[in-house]
């Protein structure tokens, strides 16, 4: 799938995709199929993936689906990460091909640097805390006005329905407004789909190319916006 961004004075570059996702490969093979999907989708459109930087896990084989594809991939990393290894980092991994590493000071500046690099939005496969806590830190910043980004779950064997039923127990309960439930789009296989083979990269750039951002209601940030 290719969707052509116009302005009055020529093309746009396709805007770049952070993605968020484990750093572990997991124990599931249609998570894994899902992240070759998504790194591949990202390069055949030319967007430049952006991610947490590590080489293994989930996280390495969207990055190697990429640049496997020929697509650009720059990886951020805190350098106390950088410098033991940690998240599968090591020798080697600063330059290679397509891929760009930026090393940062701390965990915070890692997310505030993804967050900005990533001008199309924030796509999420499955993963752990870390990735629990990224998708609902962008989501937030969504709902303060601070970006006007799509946040994108893709919901691989229904991995994401505990969250789904979250929001939905919290919008009961009084704590999350019925608006901002359209701030996280959720992205499933069809019910008759098999889950490793469905194409979870072409939902993936679909979700972001029909995206509408839910701008009335947000309360509007006075800062600079990401």
């Amino acid at each position: 799938m290719s969707v052509a961004l116009t302005t009055q004075s020529g093309p746009l570059a396709p805007a770049s995709v952070c993605v968020y996702c484990a750093a572990s490969p997991g124990n599931i093979p249609a998570h894994r199929a899902a992240a070759v999907s998504v790194g591949a989708a990202l390069a055949r459109a030319g967007r430049t993936l952006i991610y947490g930087g590590s080489s293994k896990g989930l996280m390495g084989i969207v990055s190697s689906s990429c640049l496997n594809a020929g697509g650009d991939v720059t990886g951020i990393i805190p350098y106390a990460m950088a410098a033991t290894g940690g998240e599968g980092t090591g020798d080697g991994f600063e330059q290679k091909g397509k891929l760009k590493t930026i090393i940062v000071k701390s965990m915070h500046e890692r997310k505030m640097k993804m967050a900005i690099l990533a001008e199309g939005g924030f796509v999420a496969l499955p993963g752990g805390y870390g990735t629990l806590e990224e998708i609902f830190e962008v989501t937030t910043w969504s709902q303060l006005g601070i970006h006007s980004k799509p946040v994108i779950l893709l919901n691989v064997e229904g991995y994401f329905n505990p969250l789904r039923m979250f929001i939905q127990d919290a919008v009961a309960a009084g704590y999350i407004r019925q608006q901002y439930v359209e701030l996280i789009t959720f992205v499933d296989a069809p019910s008759d789909c098999s889950q490793e083979s469905f194409d979870w990269g072409l939902a993936m750039l679909q979700s972001l190319s029909t995206w509408n951002s839910a701008k009335e209601g947000l309360f509007q940030w006075a800062r600079t916006k990401l």
